[in-house]
């Protein structure tokens, strides 16, 4: 399944999901479920940006954007965390005035019993989100992932306190966890926003990734007279690019050298999914300097 129709269901489920918290708030009046509720809200907003985002990542290069719209996945990821962000203000907002003025929660058990379904769909959806996420390495899959398992964690949780709200009639537990859920869900967003500047700032690979790359290199250093330097690597959205020089001796005909290099490529390609390698070569003893650039006014 692609990662869009992930997403076209999640706006699916997020529809659902509001529909349900919104009830369960309706019958009970609290305002632990409320913020709940506003959290769904945010999922069918954040759900809604991410679909297009992805789909705008999977067009290809253009002349204005000859390198493909790949980063179009941070996007989604920071507004999704800005959304996040803003839901948690207007829950303290809502949890401060009911802790000034308290009201008695009625129908607790049927208003519980729709959160709980939300919860239960939010959860196997997150699940098989995330799987996909972490195969295709979407970073936009992965923060809607990452929110609906927010959004269960927060269920579960004023599933718990309105239960020590029913058995100790204690009402300014109520607002207190709507303040808990605020505070966990912005936790989140910072996550989120956080990921998408790396993602924009061209982050770059994971050092795990980057020892593989090593390793491949490793492989050819051992086998031919040739060395590699000015390594560098970066993330964009699902593509991965690292580029490169590659010295081999300066009495090697264009062809061997050529092979040689298309050999190097195809090596990192297979070992890393998703990699973009390119690769500049140079005889040995022919060194670049950009790293010494000096900016001009």
């Amino acid at each position: 399944m692609q990662v869009s129709s992930y997403l076209k269901i999640s706006v699916a489920v997020a529809l659902a999901t509001i529909a349900l918290k919104t009830g369960a708030w309706w019958l009970t009046g609290s305002v632990g479920l409320l913020s709940d509720a506003l959290e769904s809200l945010v999922n069918l907003a954040g759900a809604s940006f991410a679909l297009a985002m992805v789909t705008l990542a999977a067009q290809p290069p253009d002349e204005e954007h000859p390198y493909g719209h790949h980063k179009a996945e941070y996007f989604a990821s920071g507004f999704e965390g800005a959304l996040i962000g803003l839901a948690a203000i207007v829950i303290v907002g809502a949890a401060v005035d009911r802790l000034l003025h308290p009201q008695p929660l009625q129908q607790l058990g049927i208003g519980l019993a729709l959160s709980v379904l939300a919860s239960v769909l939010n959860g196997a959806l997150a699940w098989a989100m995330l799987r996909k996420a972490r195969a295709v390495r979407s970073i936009a899959l992965e923060g809607d992932a990452r929110h609906l398992f927010t959004d269960v964690w927060t269920t579960a949780g004023v599933v718990a306190g309105l239960a020590g709200v029913h058995l100790t009639g204690w009402l300014w537990l109520d607002p207190l966890l709507a303040i808990g859920v605020a505070v966990n869900i912005g936790r989140e967003a910072l996550h989120l926003v956080r990921r998408s500047w790396d993602g924009l700032m061209d982050r770059a690979l994971e050092p795990e990734v980057q020892q593989r790359i090593e390793a491949t290199l490793d492989g050819f250093r051992h086998r031919q007279s040739v060395r590699f330097d000015h390594i560098v690597t970066r993330r964009a959205g699902q593509r991965r690019f690292v580029d490169l020089h590659m010295h081999m001796p300066a009495g090697w005909s264009l062809g061997r050298a050529a092979a040689l290099r298309t050999s190097v490529e195809q090596a990192l390609m297979s070992e890393v999914p998703g990699l973009r390698a390119t690769i500049q070569l140079l005889p040995i003893g022919v060194e670049t300097h950009f790293h010494d650039l000096v900016d001009t006014p």
